[in-house]
């Protein structure tokens, strides 16, 4: 028989250590897909309630042939800064936040490719309504031309609530 999730949670401290960041960092090294993406050397430009915009690089495993952002893992960059974009600005709490997120939906338009070194990446939270969080997710090559936009639903979720339950 599987423990419920409130047992799971109340056993034994999950050890978040992407928490521990630096002044101008968004994460810190130990979360799985930020280390992916290699976002412990992403630099946060501006931080505010409900807007994140930071300059992110494009680490040689997230190319494709050409040498451009493989567009299967746009949505990884998106998901992570979507939910950060959701908590910015929120103290990071050594116990962690008393809510997950889930993302429910995602949109992704390509206009250009992202060709890297460098490219800036703007998140805002364009309507928050009761559990659900509506951001926007542009990424700007080093000229200021718009790549590529996405749009992504998340949903607050208690971490009493069992899996799947979003």
């Amino acid at each position: 028989m599987m423990p419920a999730m409130s047992d799971a949670l109340s056993a034994k401290p999950f050890v978040r250590a992407w928490m521990n960041r630096q002044p101008g960092q968004l994460v810190g090294k130990g979360h799985p897909a930020g280390d992916f993406l290699e976002a412990y050397e992403w630099k946060v430009l501006e931080e505010g309630v409900g807007i994140l915009r930071l300059q992110a690089h494009l680490p040689a495993h997230v190319k494709n042939p050409r040498g451009q952002l493989f567009g299967g893992f746009t949505p990884t960059y998106v998901d992570l800064i979507a939910l950060f974009t959701v908590r910015s600005a929120t103290p990071r709490e050594p116990g962690g936040f008393r809510t997950w997120l889930a993302t429910s939906n995602m949109r992704v338009d390509y206009f250009e490719p992202v060709m890297g070194p460098q490219f800036t990446i703007e998140s805002r939270l364009l309507k928050k309504r009761g559990r659900t969080h509506v951001v926007d997710t542009r990424f700007f090559d080093p000229g200021d031309t718009l790549a590529v936009f996405a749009l992504t639903t998340i949903r607050e979720v208690a971490l009493n609530r069992p899996l799947g339950d979003g």
